[in-house]
């Protein structure tokens, strides 16, 4: 089924260990002595590449919640309810979930380079089209189609990681990847506030489009293949493949994989939606999902409530108030990213295993649920009660820590039980995540007008404890689930390998 498909990292450590037993491997996975070899890339040359990912990622969260703080400017100019104005986001926020149905298939017979490329041109276009739109229907379809090309630098991007980062910095790097979604999150209606008061909603769009081009130039001249098609081992020394100059990583085929394209395409695409079926995918799915979703009834509630009295903030004022979800996320830094390695890598050395179990990262989820719900429970609270804003910026910023950390917890620990299919793994809960998200930008006015912002926010927080308690089973059965795993979908294919 094509060489990049190999073994896991146990696999790998194991086989090193029969092969060298009087030495233990320091890292894992277990690198070849091929300079190209993704892990065994320059500090440089990783970071570059790496940074490069994460921008695109930050435009394409800013691109998702770029019309949150446009709302009125939205149904004044079309005519329309805020119901339907909120489509523009909710719409945008589906693509950005259903477009890795089709980005991650191509990744595995194209490469990674080609379709960051090709999704940041499709990100252009479909922001120059939304800036030009006459009609709501227009400015929808641009925004769906933004949101499709914004994709790409979503569920591609932790198998990134997995393939150029070892383990005992996985947490760690996976979180400078969540760090500019939820920047981009938290900034961007900062960032479209102020746009959109001193020029009009389409420079929303707008800039977008040229900020596009020019991540479109970075990512041509710095982000390489990090998609590695040949099997970790050590070569021969007359084998040893050459080490690439910089002109040679500029190539758009390094990726490609001629093995039955049409085949490995559908299989992939099969492979995704079985994944649906792994307990801890869904669970992580619809975790990651409740946590965009309030994000997103918060970004939507500020916007339509600092506008009207007592507030009566102009647009740029109510951009302002992002930057408290923004500090939450910075707080998140650490909690969310480098605590995970430091307790997964300590597990394993108390459990004396080759690596650290996938659960042992999920301890590190008492944090934000202590912290997160309540910050719900302010803001809704305030928020009813018409506070000084200092409260409801308190809340955002405790909801947005555990927004921030539970999503890298989360992602990283799916990403340590299927890290052979990162990609295909992602891709469901990214689409979870995105359709909960959906539903939540639909409905959240209807509800808060049915029920109140004290009962609705009382609710999400319920909501939120509830699913995070789902993580003691998972830690206390997880090997039995993964065991359970093995034996359909693709990780069948794995244990036959």
């Amino acid at each position: 089924m094509g060489r990049e498909r190999k073994v896991s990292d146990v696999q790998l450590a194991e086989d090193e260990l029969k092969q060298h037993p009087d030495t233990k491997p320091k890292r894992y996975p277990i690198p070849s002595n091929d300079p190209n070899d993704p892990l065994n890339w320059s500090t440089a040359a990783k970071i570059s590449t790496y940074a490069t990912i994460c921008l695109f990622s930050f435009i394409a969260n800013v691109n998702g919640s770029n019309f949150t703080v446009a709302i009125i400017p939205l149904e004044k100019h079309f005519h329309i309810t805020s119901t339907r104005a909120t489509w523009l986001v909710g719409f945008n926020v589906l693509m950005f979930g259903l477009g890795n149905l089709l980005w991650v298939p191509l990744s595995r017979i194209v490469g990674k380079r080609p379709v960051y490329l090709l999704a940041l041109a499709v990100f252009i276009a479909a922001n120059a089209w939304s800036t030009k739109a006459t009609t709501y229907g227009s400015l929808l379809g641009g925004r769906m189609v933004a949101g499709f090309g914004a994709s790409a630098a979503d569920a591609t991007v932790p198998s990134a990681v997995a393939e150029m980062f070892f383990v005992d910095q996985r947490g760690h790097c996976m979180m400078f990847f969540h760090f500019a979604l939820a920047t981009g999150i938290f900034l961007g209606p900062l960032i479209n506030a102020y746009v959109v008061q001193l020029h009009s909603w389409r420079w929303s769009c707008g800039w977008l489009a040229v900020a596009g081009a020019v991540v479109f130039v970075l990512a041509f001249l710095f982000i390489r293949e990090p998609q590695y098609h040949h099997e970790r081992r050590l070569w021969p020394d007359d084998q040893i493949p050459a080490e690439r100059g910089y002109i040679s990583w500029l190539s758009l085929t390094l990726g490609y994989n001629n093995d039955k394209p049409v085949q490995r395409f559908l299989r992939t695409f099969k492979d995704i939606l079985l994944m649906a079926f792994y307990p801890p995918i869904f669970w992580v799915g619809c975790l990651a999902g409740l946590f965009v979703g309030w994000t997103i009834v918060i970004q939507v509630t500020a916007s339509q409530s600092f506008v009207k009295p007592p507030y009566r903030w102009q647009l740029g004022e109510v951009g302002n108030f992002s930057i408290s979800g923004w500090i939450g996320t910075v707080l998140s830094f650490y909690f969310g990213g480098k605590l995970i390695d430091l307790i997964a890598n300590k597990a394993r050395r108390h459990d004396h295993t080759i690596m650290p179990k996938p659960e042992k990262r999920l301890i590190a989820l008492l944090l934000p649920f202590v912290i997160s719900p309540v910050g719900l429970i302010i803001y809704g609270e305030c928020m009813a009660h018409r506070t000084k804003w200092v409260g409801p910026a308190f809340g955002y910023a405790m909801h947005s820590f555990g927004f921030v950390a539970v999503s890298n917890i989360a992602v990283t620990f799916a990403v340590d039980c299927y890290q052979a299919y990162a990609g295909e793994a992602l891709v469901i809960v990214f689409v979870i995540r995105n359709i909960i998200a959906l539903v939540c930008s639909f409905y959240s006015n209807q509800w808060i007008q049915e029920d109140g912002l004290m009962r609705v926010f009382g609710t999400m927080a319920g909501l939120q404890w509830a699913l995070l308690l789902f993580a003691i089973p998972i830690y206390f059965f997880c090997k039995p689930v993964l065991v359970l795993t093995s034996t359909y979908g693709p990780m069948k294919r794995v244990q036959k390998e």
